[in-house]
């Protein structure tokens, strides 16, 4: 495989070690990394987010973190126009694209192409919203299940983000979000070749370990300071897409009086283990080169040796500002 079409894709559960597999192959072959995570895209969430600090970007270049502000929405399709844009920039740089995250949506509308959905219609939401606020969003979950049975099945009668997304499609439109879900755009897909590797733990003990060791590191670090800094600084609600990312809703209640501090620890790290099982579920379903324990004793050389084996030898990859028209190009597009 060539650099020129040639990108490396890292995905696995929450707290699997992606992260720091993507950066030490970026630093030995000369790739730069784009964030596949749904969190990372809103600027002032590092911690909660698990966002490179500032020393590891310097290392290497990363591409869609801080894209947009915590009051903002950011779609599939924002992702994946924003993705292709960076693949093409670092394969014109010829670099190695190595995309890596855990937000299994992104990453097949990136791979299969984006369903065809109308754009989202504030009107319509506005009013959506407003029968929410009346009636109460398993409410609205029931009249989803009449015009939608599949797509409600399948989401919780308080999911409120996705439940407003089958309404206002089935008002938009006419149409089921589970008919128009079938019917993918071919011409949003990736067009370079790419090698899929997936974190799966064989020990699902030691993944809960690790999340609850994560997660403790987190409020070390100071993310109840963050999200207090997150409420004084923007006009947030709880509701919005970003203040639900996990472990950002609980402190939110902690933060209103609602939950303790055990109480709001054991529910970030609960809802961490469910995020990890609902990612497990959808790469257990999806195609991929290899597949590797990440807590194996085996696991940084079997990973290394796989690369090694696709790539080729990192002295090649050196030498490649000396085939660039620029040779300070190493930057992020």
């Amino acid at each position: 495989m060539t650099e020129k079409s040639f990108l490396l894709l890292i995905s696995g559960p929450t707290a699997s070690g992606k992260s720091a597999l993507a950066q030490r192959i970026a630093e030995r072959y000369g790739g730069e990394i784009i964030s596949v995570d749904s969190a990372q895209v809103y600027r002032d969430m590092n911690i909660g987010t698990a966002k490179p600090d500032a020393a590891t970007r310097a290392a290497v270049p990363h591409h869609l973190l801080d894209l947009v502000d915590p009051t903002e929405t950011y779609s599939v399709a924002q992702f994946v126009r924003d993705a292709r844009d960076a693949i093409g920039g670092i394969l014109n740089r010829h670099h190695l694209p190595i995309l890596v995250g855990g937000t299994m949506l992104y990453i097949k509308a990136l791979l299969e192409g984006l369903s065809d959905l109308p754009p989202a219609n504030p009107k319509i939401r506005t009013e959506i919203d407003a029968r929410a606020n009346a009636l109460g969003w398993p409410a609205l979950h029931q009249a989803l299940a009449k015009i939608d049975a599949q797509t409600a099945a399948r989401l919780k009668p308080t999911d409120a983000q996705r439940i407003q997304r089958a309404l206002e499609v089935w008002h938009i439109t006419g149409i089921p979000l589970s008919a128009l879900q079938g019917k993918r755009r071919h011409e949003t897909e990736i067009s370079s070749k790419y090698f899929h590797i997936a974190l799966l733990p064989e020990d699902r003990k030691l993944l809960h370990t690790q999340i609850e060791r994560r997660f403790d590191r987190m409020l070390e670090n100071g993310l109840i300071d963050e999200v207090r800094h997150l409420r004084a600084h923007y006009l947030l609600t709880p509701e919005m897409s970003s203040m639900r990312s996990v472990g950002y809703r609980q402190i939110w209640h902690y933060l209103d009086g609602k939950d303790d501090f055990s109480t709001m620890r054991a529910k970030s790290i609960a809802a961490t283990r469910q995020l990890a099982k609902r990612q497990i579920t959808w790469l257990r379903g999806m195609s991929k080169d290899i597949t590797l324990d990440p807590f194996a004793q085996s696991f940084s050389s079997s990973a290394m040796s796989a690369i090694a084996s696709i790539l080729k030898t990192p002295s090649d990859f050196a030498n490649r500002q000396q085939r660039q028209d620029n040779a300070s190009s190493f930057q992020s597009p």
